[in-house]
């Protein structure tokens, strides 16, 4: 098994943060891991993106062309990597801010609208564990205890306090996924 993920959007959308909690699970689950993160010089407001690979077998190359998955949160990433998921692959979005939806018929599509769920459960800040919450009822590769666990590693302690809130979104962000069906 080997999973090739690209996670897109803006600066300050957690980007970087779920990259880093899927890789901290994987490492937790003994596998091969790599998280290859990449952002402008603005950082916040910028575009920001994480290559993520997890895998039972060395990885020879943290440098991607082509991604399994692409969980897009922008316009901007949904245009520069769309083309980029293998055919058979699967693309996330967030519905919010995006002008051009996919259009591929050769992958899998999924819409998570974590922006306004974050809304309803009066939880701006949870986000981005509501898109990864998507992803893993998609693609279930690592276990939930795991995600916790890299959650808690990957937050600062002082906001360990938010933990619980986070995990309500994860599992949130699971019930909320739709797949995308598009006709040819």
């Amino acid at each position: 098994m080997k999973e090739e993920i690209i996670i897109a959007g803006f600066g300050g959308q957690g980007v970087l943060s779920m990259g880093k909690i899927l890789a901290y699970s994987g490492v937790m689950q003994d596998m091969e891991v790599s998280w290859m993160p990449a952002y402008g010089p603005e950082m916040r407001g910028g575009t920001a993106n994480v290559t993520v690979i997890l895998s039972e077998d060395r990885i020879s190359s943290p440098i991607l062309h082509e991604y399994d998955t692409a969980i897009i949160l922008n316009q901007q990433s949904m245009d520069k990597f769309e083309n980029d998921v293998k055919p058979g692959g699967t693309l996330i979005y967030d519905g919010n801010g995006i002008t051009k939806h996919p259009q591929r018929t050769d992958i899998n599509i999924y819409r998570v609208d974590a922006t306004d769920e974050a809304a309803r459960m009066h939880a701006v800040k949870t986000f981005n564990m509501i898109v990864l919450g998507g992803y893993l009822q998609v693609k279930p590769l690592v276990k939930m205890e795991n995600v916790i666990a890299g959650l808690k590693k990957s937050l600062p302690e002082r906001h360990h306090h938010l933990i619980p809130m986070n995990e309500k979104a994860i599992t949130r962000g699971g019930e909320v996924i739709k797949e995308v069906w598009l006709v040819e």
